[in-house]
């Protein structure tokens, strides 16, 4: 690992942003910050000063993909209601909403129902100034309460269900590396010359009972996803409802480094400009499902997004589309449709895993199997 400079370092030699002169300060003042702090400062300072979605901005998320996605999670939404009894009032959260195009596809298609649309209050949880504007907009002509909040737990009591789309792979990590010392924290410091570099905390971590494969082996803990995820499933297990997780990642537990950072549809150094690029991890489905378990709750799956997808009904949505659209429109129905389910190492149908979390009451979740652990994964 690169040698980190202590507090202090010289930051004069930087040509950086006005974010990454703050950062560089705050770490020459106080010494190296965790990973975890790093993700945190950075993520808060991005998504605060852009939208970051679409061509113009650093990704796309399967909203902006297709409008079937949106519908069959409001058709979902509408299942899951009528399995937990059609309570009236039914809280309808969005954790990270984007723009707000998921949820106007969920509400359009919950039209089939409206015995649901008339019990629903949307929360949407967003920080995001910028966002919130974004989602105003899609969200105007809704005709149903539409509240915002910054906080889970801001959200009144009652009955819900969530939608977390692309929401837990944001959340910053602890990373971990083994050395003959044992597991040492992995930092975020100064070289030098004033450029931002990796090293170790000296001290290893004496509460991490994983046995790495070898050494320079990287562990991440997903504190902050455990946490939100802890939050959701007690908030279900006392109040009753489901939570939809849908992110790319896997199930654990694993070793290995999975911080990217994406700028303008390309993978970046996640050191170069901090704050201007999107940081993430892939999401460790084991974690959650397991924040679940410790918070009374059950969870289902989890599945592959096509799987889900398909189970759902994506062919037959994509068919009706396709009757009243002209030939370019289907066409891009088409491509939509095998982009959201394509399978393969790369396909997003496939790196895109879904799980929910439940009241313990509701073993039926459309679309998830219930799911199990084995005594090794605890």
């Amino acid at each position: 690992m690169g040698c980190i400079a202590g507090p202090h370092a010289a930051i004069s030699t930087l040509r950086v942003n006005g974010f990454e002169a703050r950062l560089s300060e705050l770490i020459a003042l106080e010494g190296p910050i965790t990973v975890e702090r790093y993700m945190s400062l950075c993520l808060q300072h991005y998504y605060a000063t852009r939208d970051p979605l679409g061509a113009r901005g650093d990704f796309t998320t399967a909203p902006e993909i297709s409008q079937i996605f949106g519908e069959l999670l409001g058709l979902w939404a509408a299942e899951m209601w009528m399995i937990m009894g059609r309570p009236s009032p039914c809280h309808l959260l969005e954790l990270g909403p984007g723009r707000g195009t998921l949820m106007a596809d969920a509400l359009r298609a919950a039209k089939v129902l409206p015995e649901f649309r008339s019990a629903l209050h949307v929360h949407l949880i967003e920080t995001s100034p910028v966002l919130r504007e974004s989602q105003r907009t899609a969200l105007a002509e809704s005709g149903v309460p539409l509240s915002w909040h910054n906080r889970i737990e801001d959200v009144p009591s009652g009955p819900a269900i969530v939608f977390a789309n692309e929401f837990f792979d944001a959340l910053p990590v602890r990373q971990y590396v083994s050395t003959e010392r044992g597991w040492c924290e992995r930092l975020v410091g100064l070289r030098a010359d004033g450029h931002l570099a990796f090293g170790l905390n000296a001290e290893p971590e004496k509460t991490l009972s994983q046995s790495p494969q070898r050494l320079g082996e990287i562990l991440e803990i997903p504190t902050a996803s455990i946490a939100v995820a802890g939050t959701l499933a007690h908030r279900l297990a006392s109040d009753g409802g489901a939570a939809l997780l849908i992110d790319y990642g896997y199930w654990g537990p694993a070793f290995g480094d999975t911080l990217q950072a994406v700028h303008r549809h390309k993978f970046v150094d996640p050191l170069q400009e901090p704050g201007e690029a999107d940081l993430t991890t892939h999401v460790d489905f084991h974690w959650l499902a397991k924040a679940g378990i410790d918070s009374k709750a059950h969870f289902h799956g989890p599945v592959t997004q096509a799987a889900f997808l398909e189970g759902l009904g994506i062919e037959t949505r994509a068919r009706s589309l396709k009757q009243r659209a002209s030939p370019s429109q289907a066409h891009d129905i088409d491509l939509a449709v095998q982009r959201l389910t394509e399978r393969g190492e790369k396909g997003m149908g496939e790196l895109f895993k879904v799980l929910a979390l439940s009241h313990p009451d509701l073993e039926a979740v459309p679309g998830l199997p219930m799911g199990r652990f084995q005594n090794a994964e605890l």
